[in-house]
């Protein structure tokens, strides 16, 4: 092994830990001391982790990890591979920073709260790489232990998102092999249950890349109960059958992978992918080509990718959305309109017209957006333009005013902030010339508009007060229900501070609702929870995305106890937490705005 040698180490465990903080501590040391690059995932229901650097360096890291009685039995995969370059790849893939984040689950299995959520513990049995192709070359014959006993009784189910399974797959002759064509792993849930007939009786035989999505697949499987109980997943995925198989035995083609190697082929070069466009054997992922709809990668060949760089994949094609609504040019406009011929699958950096032909268009999450207390619509909207802008491809946020106006207040002192507020000894501007506030809740002596010109405010402006305004919400619902009749249908709500904890009243009712306000989710920003004992009798069973700031030195109003406190009034599973390091804002940088499309992508 040469100390200069690059390599990449792919390994997962669940296990219950017991000290999250201590181990993201190891991490933390661990990698950064020996100069890894990577992801690493931790929850309090295991580890996964991909991450790359020398390969003296990988085995030292092993070798502490191995240290720990947690990791016992852990199938660490280390594969030698060129150095990460600083280009799209390794950054999109995340190798050219170490990412240590604490998760609520190391792999998202579902995209709403499942009405029997798979244990791990009852996956389906490992069978290593050489039974797994024991299995699929005898295909008829007994195997010990309840393997499978009738060709016509065994079944091939690939685990993998479409894209993966475009490059390479497994292929065994009177095997079936089930490709569900889903666009990301949270969607193989529906799959399944849409598909059970398909798997019922039958010995299925699952595989993935490295193994982990099996393990929360395989257990959902087997949850379905009589019928589902014999199902097998290949141990270590595709990697460990490759390494004991280098001639590619029943694999075809490539194993996509997660990092900057893009994938890894067998001695056999036979290409198994095609051009979306003119349909010519390709398999390089490495331009990052996307679908202009749902980002998915696509497969374009270097002479399509001349000719044009707007794409839909398939997926988005069977499901009507054509070449109608691409996203708008941020930079200048287009000199020319592309042939819509062409238009047939984006590259994720393209940015295309939003005036080409229209048929077929996809119709986009509409957001009812909810401002905070002392805020209007106008205010708002302006303060999310730049949310706006990165979402305008999946979404369209609608703004609209609370229904409590409020008075126009000012602080007699000079600490004064509002800048509409008299100046002492001065004549206060007419209020037409400010822009009106309004609120969702208010205090219980709030009387309702007030027409004076101005009124002094009672005490110094007190960071708490949010928690005092708690009537008003019977206003607000028929108010709410009038606008969903008026101007809906809205998929979900994005609330901000007063509005995101108006929203999670709004989930609470649960299904009195339904027939009147119908949520498919919620986005509460630096929300919280009111002291209303009426509203959290139960937890709440609704799509959730929490996004608040972690420094209470920079958040002065909400605190993150105050919003993590909200989120834990969801059901588990339903909830999706955003912390970052900013104040009283929605963040658009990256990561965040990346997790923000992540979330709505789910229900597009």
């Amino acid at each position: 092994m040469s100390k200069d040698e690059f390599g990449v180490l792919l390994y997962y465990k669940f296990a219950s830990i017991p000290d999250l903080n201590s181990l993201f501590s190891f991490y933390h040391s661990n990698c950064n001391s020996l100069g890894l690059l990577g992801r690493v995932r931790l929850s309090p229901n295991g580890v996964n982790v991909t991450v790359g650097g020398l390969l003296l360096a990988l085995e030292k890291h092993i070798e502490a990890v191995k240290s720990n009685s947690l990791f016992q039995g852990t199938d660490f995969k280390v594969a030698s591979s060129h150095h990460p370059l600083n280009d799209k790849v390794a950054v999109e893939c995340g190798f050219t920073s170490l990412s240590i984040r604490v998760v609520k689950e190391l792999v998202t299995f579902s995209s709403y709260p499942l009405l029997n959520p798979p244990e791990v513990s009852n996956a389906g049995r490992h069978l290593s790489a050489a039974e797994f192709h024991s299995v699929l070359q005898s295909a008829g014959q007994l195997m010990k232990n309840g393997s499978p006993t009738d060709d016509n009784q065994l079944v091939l189910l690939d685990a993998r998102n479409l894209y993966e399974t475009r490059i390479g797959k497994f292929h065994a002759p009177s095997v079936e092999t089930l490709d569900p064509g889903i666009r990301q792993y949270s969607d193989l849930p529906s799959w399944i249950d849409d598909n059970s007939e398909q798997l019922r009786g039958k010995h299925v035989l699952m595989y993935c890349t490295g193994g982990i999505r099996c393990e929360m697949a395989s257990a959902y499987i087997r949850s379905k109960g009589a019928g589902f109980e014999n199902v097998f997943q290949l141990y270590g995925g595709i990697q460990r059958y490759l390494e004991q198989f280098p001639d590619g035995g029943f694999f075809r083609g490539k194993n996509f992978v997660f990092d900057h190697r893009i994938s890894v082929g067998s001695s056999n070069t036979s290409i198994m992918g095609a051009c979306l466009i003119c349909g010519s054997s390709y398999d390089n992922y490495s331009s990052r080509c996307r679908c202009t709809h749902c980002r998915i990668l696509v497969l374009i060949c270097d002479s399509c990718q001349i000719k044009s760089d707007a794409y839909v994949c398939e997926l988005c094609l069977k499901h009507g959305m054509d070449f109608g609504s691409i996203p708008s040019v941020e930079d200048g406009e287009l000199a020319t309109v592309l042939d819509k011929n062409d238009l047939k699958t984006v590259c994720s950096d393209s940015k295309i017209s939003s005036h080409l032909p229209s048929r077929n268009a996809p119709r986009k999450l509409r957001i009812l957006c909810l401002h905070g207390f002392r805020q209007n619509a106008s205010c708002f909207k302006g303060r999310s333009a730049s949310l706006a802008k990165k979402l305008k491809s999946i979404a369209e946020l609608v703004f609209i005013d609370a229904p409590h106006e409020l008075p126009f207040i000012y602080q007699s002192s000079t600490e004064a902030k509002n800048s509409c507020a008299p100046p002492t000894g001065q004549h206060a501007p007419p209020p037409e010339n400010c822009k009106r506030k309004y609120a969702w809740l208010v205090a219980s002596d709030f009387g309702g508009k007030v027409e004076a010109d101005w009124k002094i405010a009672n005490q110094p402006f007190d960071p708490l007060q949010y928690q005092g305004q708690t009537d008003g919400f019977d206003v607000s619902l028929a108010y709410l229900k009038k606008m969903f009749s008026e101007q809906g249908p809205f998929d979900g709500i994005l609330g901000f501070s007063q509005g995101a904890a108006m929203a999670a009243l709004l989930c609470a009712q649960g299904d009195k609702l339904k027939a009147e306000i119908d949520l498919r989710f919620v986005i509460l920003c630096s929300g919280f929870a009111l002291p209303l004992a009426d509203f959290w009798q139960k937890p709440i069973n609704c799509p959730s995305l929490h996004i608040f700031g972690s420094d209470p030195r920079k958040d002065r109003q909400i605190t993150s106890h105050t919003s993590r406190y909200l989120a834990s009034r969801f059901e588990d599973g339903c909830s999706v937490i955003i912390e970052h390091e900013f104040g009283h804002i929605i963040p658009t940088r990256s990561p965040y705005m990346d997790n923000i499309k992540d979330f709505l992508r789910r229900f597009l």
